[in-house]
């Protein structure tokens, strides 16, 4: 088996991965979850859906992982919505938390073992605010506002490689509307505003910031030194800069040993915004009759370190990779289960339906998705030709294949492993019409099948007809 490489922000290089569990059996893995202020967009999804093959594939190589996904639900995009909807922030946040919550049921995301709410972190906030306090790493404002010293900390700006010195003054760090020593520094705590939601602390009533809150939460849950902390490129700076900030003055400890940004996407070469025309989020796509299938494959099928560019057209062809999928796994299946095949066919050795070394390969060279895919369709190909000299032994370790496929890529190809009785009952009566040249009986039996959720594929001349589950339909809700 070979060794695992991602690439790591901080070391700007491709690095062999060790858990920092000595057993080398676990690794925690804190992700950015969504500020939930609306539904999540598709560009958002992409980073989601990288994170969730690079922990989908860590279990694959057999560590658990122990994966906290946080929730931003109050900050100032929040605040405002719930104003502006005339709702309490714990109303408005938990509608948004919930859709987010069935988006990611909707594309087969896993869920993170913990998914804590910013609002429910508050103490754990106030303990590390205290800490940087005590440690002269931040200081009060007057109007009780809590900041961190940025100048402090000699070793600002290793991750996203900037300069104190001029490109940092300017940056979005400094557009908050509370006073402090220098433009580069940030705010922990942000003192009450009249009408916006608060909390008590030892210097009076206010809220948290944004980027506190994920180092609280970070360590909270998994230590003060993580194996992985994953995001989107615009998270590098200035977040996650601040949460190394935070985080490594506090406990004087590595925050995190692998960082991994996934590139923004682009939507037909631009930019994602409302103005043009061109900003989805996934319920938009759902409404317009896409297989959330097929999004998921065009979101994960590019490497999360190369901007993708999504269209309606890759959507489409995306698509086309999934049917692809299904139509192979549903011939491997109604031949098992419906066809009187002997156990063997032939003196070949048996398809044992393991996921091949090039395809392990691929996915331990940072998650290498162009060579995984390649080597993915080229094995369909494949079973696609043997399938008709298959026996039994070998069809089983065809399912076994997709499956394996499924547990990797979570693209939902073999969810459904049986043919209800009926409806090999009717295929097989379906096969002796057609044989017999009846075709009003075989129209009359391939409707019914169909009514029953499942589409019948006939076979060239000579081989048997199979069926295929209809893929779900979606009832998008707003």
């Amino acid at each position: 088996m070979s060794e695992i490489k991602f690439y790591d922000t901080l070391q700007a290089k491709v690095r062999e991965f060790r858990p920092l569990d000595p057993r080398g059996k676990e690794v925690t893995l804190y992700t950015c979850g969504p500020t939930v202020y609306n539904y999540a967009h598709i560009g958002n999804f992409r980073t989601f859906v990288f994170e969730d093959l690079l922990r989908r594939f860590l279990e694959f190589r057999g560590f658990s992982v122990r994966h906290v996904m946080n929730v931003t639900d109050v900050d100032d995009k929040t605040i405002a919505g719930a104003a502006r909807e005339k709702k309490t922030l714990r109303d408005y946040t938990a509608f948004y938390t919930q859709a987010f919550l069935e988006d990611m049921k909707t594309l087969r995301m896993l869920s993170p073992g913990i998914q804590p709410l910013a609002t429910e972190s508050i103490p754990d906030i106030l303990t590390l605010v205290r800490k940087l306090l005590e440690q002269e790493y931040a200081y009060v404002a007057d109007d009780g506002s809590v900041y961190y010293r940025v100048a402090r900390f000699e070793k600002y700006g290793q991750l996203s490689k900037k300069k104190l010195d001029g490109n940092i003054a300017g940056a979005r760090v400094d557009v908050d509307e509370y006073e402090k020593e220098e433009g580069a520094d940030f705010v922990l705590w942000k003192a009450a505003k009249e009408g916006e939601p608060s909390w008590d602390s030892p210097w009076g009533k206010g809220r948290p910031g944004w980027h506190i809150e994920c180092s609280a939460m970070c360590m909270r849950h998994l230590g003060e030194t993580v194996d992985i902390h994953a995001g989107g490129e615009d998270l590098v700076f200035p977040h996650h800069e601040n949460e190394i900030a935070q985080s490594e003055a506090a406990t004087g400890k590595p925050f995190v040993n692998y960082w991994l940004h996934a590139k923004h996407l682009l939507v037909n070469g631009e930019k994602m915004s409302k103005s043009k025309g061109n900003f989805f989020t996934l319920r938009d796509l759902l409404a317009k009759g896409y297989d959330p299938m097929a999004i998921r494959y065009a979101l994960l099928s590019v490497h999360y370190r190369h901007s993708l560019n999504f269209t309606l057209d890759g959507l489409k062809e995306a698509g086309e990779v999934i049917k692809k999928l299904d139509d192979c796994y549903w011939q491997c299946l109604s031949r098992l289960c419906v066809l009187n095949l002997p156990e063997k066919m032939g003196n070949e050795a048996a398809y044992d339906g393991a996921i091949g070394p090039e395809l392990e390969r691929s996915l331990e060279d940072d998650l290498n998705m162009a060579g995984f895919v390649a080597h993915m369709l080229e094995h369909i190909t494949h079973l696609n030709k043997v399938l008709p000299s298959m026996g039994r032994l070998d069809l089983r370790g065809c399912v076994k294949f997709f499956k394996g496929l499924d547990g990797l890529l979570g693209l939902d190809i073999a969810a459904v492993d049986s043919i209800p009785e009926d409806i090999k009952t009717a295929l097989g009566q379906y096969s002796e019409a057609r044989k017999a040249k009846d075709f009003s009986r075989s129209d009359t039996l391939r409707k019914g099948i169909e009514g029953g959720g499942w589409l019948v594929k006939d076979g060239r001349p000579g081989e048997p007809s199979t069926v295929k589950k209809i893929r779900r339909t979606w009832d998008v809700k707003k």
